[in-house]
């Protein structure tokens, strides 16, 4: 035989079972190996949709706790609303109240009176007077009359500067209401139960006569008083 020859292995049934077994034997692994991955993965397929579900459930609960608290704030609010508006509502009727008794006090002070002041003697008294004219509307809360002349009180239970500028239109204003008194001399004065140094400074500036209250007695400073 030439010794470059291919040399061919002859094959017996017994080599042939072998090799058959061999396989088999090699399949028998990857299968079992294929259940366990399968197995593994149904398990974590398992393990995940018990997550999900748990995930499902604790957003339903946060969902639930969010609208019960979203319930409980909006309770809070309602109440807490309600809550404002009465006291708003009790303070306004409180403040309404504190006007009217200032405004009473002062007209029947000055009504009870000779009126001899402004350095003028004054003949009638007049308590919220309205004024309504080009579609204008203003009330004036003291206002007193002679011939010649009208004045002009603004009453406040606690006046602040921030009341002067009211003040001080007013001249204008009640002669556009009232065209009759265009050519009297108007005075204007502020009447409060509390004045403080800045304020009788202000009037005191700007000729505003300044009423106040001192113990029982009312008292007018219309030393600075300007003629409107």
């Amino acid at each position: 035989m030439n010794k470059d020859m291919t040399t061919i292995q002859q094959t017996t049934p017994e080599s042939e079972w072998a090799t058959l077994r061999e396989f088999l034997r090699e399949l028998g692994e990857k299968q079992a190996e294929t259940r366990q991955q399968m197995k593994e993965t149904s398990q974590q397929m398992k393990e995940t949709d018990r997550q999900i579900q748990e995930t499902g459930r604790q957003m339903k609960e946060t969902d639930r706790q969010m609208k019960e608290t979203d319930r409980y704030l909006k309770e809070k609010f309602a109440e807490t609303d309600r809550i404002v508006k009465e006291l708003a509502k009790e303070l306004g009727g409180m403040s309404k109240n504190n006007g009217l008794i200032a405004e009473e006090y002062f007209y029947n002070s000055f009504d009870r009176g000779e009126k001899n002041f402004f350095g003028e003697k004054f003949d009638d008294i007049e308590k919220n007077m309205k004024g309504n004219r080009l579609g204008l509307k203003a009330e004036y809360d003291i206002v007193l009359f002679n011939h010649t002349s009208v004045a002009l009180i603004e009453v406040k239970y606690k006046a602040h500067k921030n009341d002067l500028p009211k003040i001080l239109e007013s001249a204008e204003t009640f002669r556009l209401f009232f065209p009759y008194y265009k050519d009297f001399k108007i005075y204007l004065g502020l009447a409060t139960m509390a004045f403080y140094p800045e304020l009788e400074e202000a009037c005191e500036e700007n000729g505003i006569a300044i009423i106040k209250q001192l113990g029982e007695t009312v008292v007018i400073n219309d030393k600075h008083l300007k003629v409107y």
